[in-house]
């Protein structure tokens, strides 16, 4: 629902032609998630693709899929382990139809193993890599924030594609690539398992804010507002002169790094009262003077009217034209100093591009296509 359709999505913003194959009965689960068939959580992750309606269990779907693999480069699955096989979709049978094609399968906890089979979902990848240990309080346990899993491993299988394309070119060799969500997310988080094997040290939702010097204060007109000093002498001076507040230099509580790692809670404290008494103009102004890391936190209708993010011109609108206009976001990746070279077509409706793709391999020589 999002690994496979994110790891499409990225390949499709770099210029790939991207298929999507979808079933007969509703398509990709995500396009209903909040009604209709045209939800923000499918638009998030289905621009710059085409899509086409295929019952794979139908002699005529399964011989149109047989024909999109022949041309194809890439087939990426986004399946439990045993579904492709029950669609009769071996390896080597998408071998035997293209020996050149990458295969490039995604599951929740790999190929093998006690959990093989186990369905997975992003909360409980996070929550079998140890992520969701670095977010939740133990006294009030509940799950927040953004997906995690699911976005990294999609991250990972599309770096997997790139590098596979790249060895074929070289060797002509054609690989197969697995990626799972339990593994991409323990990957994604090094440090926390580093600390562990190396200095005993168990991480918790406060260990690296603690580490790292990060805070988030409360201004006077109840923003928020986040400072991050990392591990650099000169910014805890800018910070102290920032807030003008001299006399925290001379605080043998906070004289090392050290030490503010060891009282961070009794640091922020002492800084509550201070932020409380500017509004976040003010603080952003000083902090920004003195070369301090720092940011307003916003909420996401804020970020849209950031000057850096307008500069940048990081948002785009497409337009459907039947579902209308929609806001996403643009490829991060720049080429040559530009990204004029990204595709920017709307998410698809349900099998919007089938009769056009069935066509076109009809077209290719020596090719059969069920009408």
């Amino acid at each position: 629902m999002i690994t496979g359709p994110l790891a499409g999505m990225m390949l499709a913003d770099l210029g790939a032609d991207v298929i999507k194959i979808e079933g007969p009965n509703g398509g990709d689960p995500f396009r209903s998630f909040r009604g209709g068939a045209y939800s923000p959580h499918f638009c998030a992750y289905n621009r710059n693709k085409r899509s086409v309606q295929l019952d794979l269990k139908t002699t005529e779907g399964r011989e149109s899929l047989a024909a999109l693999i022949e041309t194809a480069d890439v087939i990426l699955d986004n399946y439990r382990t045993g579904v492709m096989e029950r669609l009769d979709l071996t390896d080597e049978h998408i071998v035997n139809l293209n020996p050149r094609i990458i295969r490039c399968s995604i599951t929740g906890f790999g190929r093998d193993g006690p959990y093989a089979k186990r369905p997975a979902y992003d909360a409980i990848a996070q929550a079998h890599s140890g992520i969701s240990s670095l977010f939740i309080d133990i006294a009030d346990p509940r799950i927040t924030g953004p997906t995690i899993a699911d976005n990294v491993t999609g991250h990972y299988a599309c770096q997997g594609i790139l590098a596979a394309l790249l060895e074929r070119e070289r060797s002509g060799n054609a690989t197969r690539i697995e990626v799972n969500m339990l593994e991409a997310a323990l990957a994604f988080i090094p440090d926390p398992f580093a600390y562990y094997t190396q200095l005993g040290m168990i991480s918790d939702p406060n260990l690296r804010a603690h580490t790292s010097q990060s805070y988030v204060f409360k201004t006077q007109d109840r923003k928020l507002f986040a400072v991050h000093l990392s591990s650099q002498t000169k910014f805890w001076e800018a910070f102290v002169a920032a807030i003008e507040c001299p006399e925290l230099l001379s605080d043998h509580r906070f004289a090392t790094r050290l030490d503010r790692i060891k009282n961070y809670i009794q640091l922020s404290e002492t800084l509550r009262a201070t932020f409380l008494d500017k509004p976040l103009v003010h603080w952003v102004e000083k902090f920004t003077r003195q070369g301090v890391p720092s940011a307003p936190v916003y909420d996401v209708t804020e970020v849209f009217a950031d000057p850096q993010v307008v500069f940048l011109d990081s948002f785009s609108e497409l337009n459907h034209p039947e579902m209308g206009a929609l806001t996403v976001i643009r490829r991060p990746l720049y080429r040559n100093g530009s990204r004029d070279d990204q595709p920017l077509w709307p998410p698809p409706k349900l099998g919007e591009h089938t009769d056009e793709v069935l066509r076109e391999l009809a077209e290719l020589p020596h090719r059969q296509v069920p009408a």
